[in-house]
């Protein structure tokens, strides 16, 4: 057993797991949002969200969420949710996570059942500390179309491409976002505090669609 601590989250990480216990770990755990499991292919990791772990996803978040509305596009929060595919022997609770293209397919849903339902469209990784699993190849593993990854510094986009992830210039879900875009939205966040950084998101977003119209 690893243990690793920081500001930012806390991670344990544990081999030699088998997906039954992995599947009981999630029944005893439930939902309380108080940590987040990884496994693959044995390897199993708990991760309990810090504040400055939870005040960038949440901040992500919202700039997800501003820049869907402004552009009239439909999407689905999934929050954490669990993806797991035990034919797969893997399974995992991002940070955050969202439908775009595939939201019609699970409207409605209330349960899903991700050997038949789609994954989500784009999912959110913050990882402060380094991760003892390869997060990226479980997440190709679950067919996740779009990651964003983002380490307290630098911010990543990630597009699956031929069942592996390629780091791309900007979001293919928001071709018109760049990573700089979001840093510089994660700074307005801490500096002006985020009534002013969505406000000012929502200025860049109409000035750049008015600059292509």
């Amino acid at each position: 057993m690893l243990t690793v601590i920081n500001t930012g989250e806390e991670r344990t990480f544990l081999q030699g797991i088998s997906w039954n216990l992995y599947e009981n770990l999630l029944a005893e755990i439930g939902d309380d949002g108080k940590a987040r499991l990884s496994y693959y292919r044995g390897d199993l990791e708990f991760m309990t969200p810090l504040f400055e772990h939870e005040k960038s996803n949440r901040s992500i978040e919202r700039l997800i969420s501003t820049i869907a509305e402004t552009l009239d596009q439909d999407y689905a929060l999934a929050g954490s949710m669990t993806i797991k595919r035990p034919d797969l022997e893997a399974g995992k609770e991002p940070d955050s996570c969202y439908y775009f293209a595939n939201e019609l397919a699970i409207r409605g849903k209330t349960k899903l059942d991700f050997t038949q339902d789609p994954p989500p469209d784009l999912a959110i990784e913050i990882d402060i500390t380094s991760s003892s699993i390869k997060q990226l190849s479980l997440y190709a593993t679950l067919g996740v179309g779009e990651v964003w990854r983002y380490d307290g510094a630098i911010l990543t986009f990630y597009q699956l491409q031929s069942g592996a992830y390629v780091s791309v210039d900007r979001s293919p879900i928001f071709p018109i976002l760049s990573s700089d875009r979001v840093l510089e939205f994660l700074t307005d966040c801490q500096t002006d505090g985020i009534n002013q950084a969505v406000k000012n998101l929502r200025t860049w977003i109409q000035a750049h669609l008015g600059a292509n119209s």
